[in-house]
């Protein structure tokens, strides 16, 4: 069944017998994102022990914080790529998604390198990166769909927020 084009401007039309194949396609990006966040803390064991023996900043959150605003922002993420995937094939919308998916894999190595091998500046390190790939993503979303670039800024504010933190780690160790 061709996909029906859209008026001019918008997005085009898919069949309707698609919905619920793109409900499974919305269901695993956002599982993909979320694995992500779940290799990271996979892989490496977490020292809580070495970690609050740091000289932390006064503004680093409970610990108890982290999963689940983790777990909202991989939900977003997995989110707007779908927004993303549902874009006719172009080579637009495959460059996005493999930023989409480069910002991933540096995510989930973040943990690993911080607490696993217990090396702050490598991890704030992998962290610039993580931050300097999403806000690629974001870009190369913008022009495709703009729900999908906004459901990217929570994950761009907390990459923010995490670089302060990891900063004043890495200043103050």
């Amino acid at each position: 069944m061709a996909i029906t084009p859209a008026p001019h401007g918008l997005r085009p039309i898919r069949p309707s017998w698609t919905h619920r194949h793109e409900s499974v396609v919305l269901a695993a990006f956002v599982a993909v994102a979320e694995l992500a966040g779940l290799a990271g803390a996979l892989l490496a064991p977490r020292s809580d022990t070495w970690y609050l023996q740091l000289n932390r900043p006064t503004f680093d959150p409970p610990g108890w914080v982290f999963a689940p605003v983790w777990a909202v922002v991989y939900a977003a993420l997995g989110v707007a790529a779908w927004c993303i995937w549902r874009h006719h094939h172009t080579w637009q919308r495959d460059v996005a998604l493999r930023w989409w998916t480069a910002q991933l894999v540096l995510a989930a190595a973040w943990t690993p390198i911080f607490f696993g091998l217990q090396r702050p500046g490598w991890a704030l390190a992998d962290l610039v990166l993580v931050t300097i790939v999403a806000a690629i993503t974001a870009i190369r979303f913008l022009p495709l769909d703009r729900t999908a670039t906004v459901l990217l800024l929570p994950a761009l504010a907390w990459l923010g927020f995490a670089l302060a933190i990891n900063v004043a780690i890495v200043t103050a160790n």
